[in-house]
């Protein structure tokens, strides 16, 4: 096990009726920018419960956040928290309305171009505080300090603790009225968030299967991810596999399962190219990527994906090749029963798209991936032509 320190200070208030939990964080001394996405809250009766506990310091509003939220238009925002002396965002949506926040936080703290902050020209010294009301248990930006923001064909990320909410409320009965394909979506987004963290080599010790406790929560929140997923496909109203879908997918990546572990990410990094050049569903191209970078590190993955398909799919009865195409397949089978892609092909795309993604690889410094930084554009290369059909 590598040497880490973890500190994750997000006050975490779960459960049903957790909403009144805002009187309590939020005081007469907050200037609040209450921060939404396209308005489903107001359709669903969100707002007004949010409402009815912030109405006494009259929040700024400011809505119309999208999915992979855009740069421009968080700008109007920063300007406000500015001209209004804004001390508090509550986000109140899914993982881009909180990585909105997070940015919008940072912004407004920073006199310089912003997108410094996510090229690496400049970095985070200071941050309006940040309060999460979640809806859609996807990402886990409820309660860790990271971001990702899209500019034109860019889609960079930023990590840093400053922009780590200081409260976040997850009540799972403000997902049941999420589209199935949301749904599916979130749960598919924590699934590799996971396997990001769980199926990598331990480069330090050289010993693949050292971090056991990690292990077995990352396979525990794997297990729970499959059946909970399912049952929530099969039964939408069933609050039971809500609440479980939503806390796996905070536990997926507030730090923990990830302390003392390599991260690969690779998965994510390509699959960010993806989304900001084609417009892909984020999950969407998780489903696609994830097995196409399997297949291409079969043999340094080996250990780990085999431990994978014996744990947590319950393959045992077979030799290590079986073991190890079953480790895909079915990871596979399961993005595909809950409706998502495995193939560029799904989603309309062909051998003419690997070039441009790997220029934009290049153009943004992701030339050295995965969690021993072997992936090059070579292999990223590769690795999109295996995941074409």
């Amino acid at each position: 096990m590598i040497k880490f320190t973890l500190d994750n200070s997000t006050r975490i208030h779960f459960g049903q009726g957790q909403v009144a939990q805002l009187a309590n964080e939020i005081s007469g001394d907050h200037k609040v920018l209450f921060l939404y996405g396209g308005g489903s809250i107001k359709r669903n009766g969100i707002y007004d419960q949010v409402m009815t506990h912030i109405g006494h310091v009259q929040p700024m509003e400011f809505a119309g956040v999208q999915p992979n939220p855009k740069y421009e238009h968080l700008l109007d925002a920063v300007a406000v928290c500015k001209q209004q002396k804004i001390n508090l965002i509550l986000a109140v949506g899914g993982g881009s309305v909180i990585d909105a926040a997070k940015f919008i936080a940072a912004a407004a703290c920073y006199e310089g171009e912003p997108w410094d902050l996510f090229t690496g020209k400049a970095r985070v010294e200071n941050s309006l505080d940040i309060g999460s009301l979640l809806t859609l248990p996807a990402t886990g930006s409820e309660s860790n300090g990271g971001t990702v923001i899209t500019r034109g064909r860019d889609k960079l990320s930023l990590v840093d603790d400053k922009l780590r909410p200081k409260f976040a409320i997850l009540d799972p009965s403000f997902s049941l009225s999420l589209p199935a394909k949301q749904v599916a979506n979130g749960v598919i987004d924590a699934f590799v968030h996971v396997l990001e963290q769980y199926v990598t080599q331990e480069l330090e010790t050289k010993h693949p299967i050292a971090n056991k406790v990690q292990d077995r929560f990352a396979e525990g929140l794997l297990i729970t991810l499959i059946e909970e997923g399912m049952v929530a496909k099969n039964h939408p109203q069933d609050i039971n596999a809500r609440t479980n879908i939503m806390w796996a997918a905070n536990q997926a990546l507030n730090g923990l399962i990830g302390a003392g572990v390599q991260h690969d990410w690779s998965t994510h990094l390509i699959g960010h190219e993806l989304t900001a050049l084609y417009d892909i569903d984020h999950a969407c191209t998780l489903s696609i990527i994830l097995p196409a970078v399997w297949k291409a590190r079969k043999s340094e993955k080996s250990i780990k994906l085999i431990q994978y398909a014996e744990r947590v799919w319950g393959v045992n009865d077979c030799t290590i090749d079986e073991k190890l195409d079953a480790a895909i397949h079915k990871t596979e089978e399961f993005f595909v029963e809950m409706g998502l892609p495995i193939r560029l092909s799904d989603v309309g795309l062909g051998e003419n798209i690997v070039d441009e993604v790997v220029a934009q690889l290049h153009e943004h410094g992701m030339t050295a991936l995965g969690e021993d930084r072997s992936i090059d554009l070579e292999k990223s290369r590769e690795i999109l032509r295996l995941a074409l059909h």
